[in-house]
Formats: C-alpha cells, sequence, structure tokens
C-alpha cells in the first residue's frame, strides 16, 4: 500500500469516487525575443523567482500532486522546474503537447487519459486555456473571494485550484469548485 501524501489520502489508492483537486497553473513570465520560436521561450529571472513562490505556497498548503501533466513547451517545463524547487511535490510528471496546443478540450483528454486514480493533479499550461478551464468548470460555484480574484485576470503564474468529486471523465462545465486563486509572486 502506498504511503499517505500531505494531502491525507493515500497516494495512487483512491476510489474515483473521492474528492479530487485539479490545480490549473499558467506558466510563469518568459521572454519575448524576437526570432525564438513560441514554444522555445524561456523563463525570465521574475518568471522564476514567480514559480519559486507558488512551490512555496503549494508546500505551505499542504497539497502534494499525484501527477503533474505539463505542456512540451519550454516555459511550462522550467516553470515546474521553479515550482518544485519552491517545495512542491509530486509524484509524477508527464508531458503532453495537448496542453500546448490542444484547448481546452485537448487538455480535459489529457486530463482524462493521463490521470487514473490520482486524487491531486497539476496541469502546467498556456492563457487562454487556464483561464477558460477555470472559470467554464467552476461556473461560479466554490468560493466567492476566489471568484473575485479569479474575475481580476489569470496572469503568469495565476494558480486555480478546484475540487472536484466524481469520474475525471465526467469533469464537465459547473461539475468543480474554485477552493483557492493564488498569483504566485517572487
Amino acid at each position: 500500500m502506498a504511503s499517505a501524501g500531505r494531502t491525507g489520502h493515500p497516494q495512487g489508492v483512491i476510489s474515483d469516487q473521492a474528492t479530487k483537486r485539479l490545480l490549473l497553473l499558467r506558466h510563469a513570465k518568459a521572454e519575448q525575443t524576437f526570432g525564438v520560436l513560441d514554444h522555445e521561450r524561456e523563463l525570465t529571472d521574475r518568471g522564476r523567482r514567480d514559480a519559486h513562490a507558488v512551490g512555496e505556497w503549494l508546500a505551505a498548503q499542504e497539497i502534494d500532486a499525484d501527477l503533474v501533466i505539463c505542456s512540451t513547451a519550454v516555459r511550462t517545463r522550467q516553470t515546474w522546474d521553479h515550482v518544485a524547487a519552491g517545495g512542491a511535490r509530486a509524484e509524477a510528471i508527464t508531458f503532453d503537447s495537448a496542453i500546448y496546443h490542444g484547448g481546452p478540450t485537448g487538455v480535459l483528454q489529457a486530463l482524462v487519459e493521463g490521470a487514473g486514480t490520482a486524487a491531486t493533479v497539476v496541469i502546467v499550461g498556456h492563457a487562454p486555456t487556464m483561464p477558460m478551464l477555470a472559470e467554464a468548470l467552476t461556473a461560479g460555484r466554490g468560493s466567492a473571494q476566489a471568484h473575485s480574484e479569479l474575475a481580476a485576470g489569470f496572469p503568469t503564474t495565476g494558480l486555480a485550484v478546484l475540487r472536484y468529486a466524481g469520474h475525471w471523465a465526467d469533469l464537465g462545465q459547473g461539475t468543480a469548485e474554485l477552493e483557492a486563486f493564488f498569483i504566485g509572486r517572487g
């Protein structure tokens, strides 16, 4: 049997109907350099500090991930590296091009195909997909304060923490609740 993580759920051993967390993280601030392909853009110094602050927040909230599904873009990979350096923990990390170019439908498909029985999944992606998913999946449900903060914008290193009970395959519009919204600034 797997050991219990800081979230209190035995990692890898969870009922599909148990409460889950989906964390939607927009990558940290990236360079805007002429001649560099979008997929290859790297984080700025500020982006690295901000991503580290997200990791510190996740550690302080005692939120460990069973799975991170990360876009294949350089800036998202670097974002997760710095989030992890800040103290965030994950059992497994996968990279999926659907997070980069698949839009909301592609991201949800990657989640359904990859999450299995994971209780806590982090998706490291891009705008406008991360804000669109946060708004659509919660449809105003959850913390009023978190929704107010989300309505003010979903900048780089914005992190929406959603709660959901059910099979990942059934996740859809208005089926989750927004628990928290955090913006990493380091």
